[in-house]
C-alpha cells in the first residue's frame, strides 16, 4: 500500500513541476514578443540606438520623441489604465493623423524609452528636452494637444510639476 502512495506521490509532484515549466516557457515566449514589438517599432520609426549613447539621445524622430513625453506624463499617475493606455494611443493617432496600429507601435516604443531613462519622471525630462531638440518649440503646441487628449479628471501633483517643467523646456 505505502508503494502505491509513494507511486501517486511522485506521479503528482511530476504533473506539478511540468505545469510549471510549461507556465514558465509561456511567461518566456510573452516576453520575446514584447521584445520583438519594441524591435519592429523601432525598424519602422527608423530608431537606431547608437553606440556609448542613451537611447533617448538617439532618437531623430519628433513622433517618436512625443510619445515618449507623452507616456511617461501619463505613467506619472502612479499606475495607468488600460484605458489610459487607449486614450493616449487614440490622442496621438488623431493629433498625428496616424493609423491607430502606428500609434501603438510610438507608444511602445515610448514605454521602451521611459524605462530606458529610469523611469517616468527623468524619462519626461530627457525625452522632452531631446524633442525640444529636435524641432526646437515647434512640437509644444502638438504635445500639449496629445496630452489634452489624455486628460480625464484631475492632474495629480506629479503631472502639476511635470507640465512646470514642460513650460520651463518649451520656454
Amino acid at each position: 500500500m505505502h508503494i502505491i502512495l509513494g507511486i501517486i506521490g511522485l506521479a503528482t509532484a511530476a504533473y506539478f513541476l511540468i505545469i510549471r515549466a510549461r507556465h514558465g516557457a509561456e511567461i518566456a515566449h510573452e516576453l520575446l514578443d514584447v521584445a520583438d514589438d519594441i524591435r519592429a517599432a523601432a525598424r519602422r520609426f527608423g530608431f537606431r540606438r547608437k553606440g556609448n549613447q542613451h537611447p533617448a539621445e538617439s532618437v531623430e524622430d519628433p513622433q517618436v520623441a512625443l510619445a515618449g513625453v507623452a507616456t511617461a506624463f501619463i505613467a506619472l499617475d502612479d499606475l495607468p489604465t488600460a484605458n489610459a493606455r487607449k486614450k493616449l494611443e487614440a490622442s496621438i493617432a488623431r493629433t498625428l493623423n496616424l493609423s491607430q496600429s502606428e500609434a501603438n507601435e510610438l507608444c511602445v516604443l515610448g514605454q521602451w524609452l521611459v524605462e530606458q531613462s529610469g523611469g517616468p519622471t527623468s524619462g519626461l525630462t530627457r525625452l522632452a528636452k531631446r524633442q525640444k531638440r529636435i524641432n526646437g518649440n515647434d512640437d509644444f503646441a502638438t504635445l500639449s494637444a496629445v496630452l489634452q487628449g489624455t486628460l480625464s479628471g484631475e492632474l495629480s501633483t506629479r503631472q502639476t510639476e511635470a507640465l512646470q517643467e514642460l513650460n520651463n523646456i518649451f520656454r
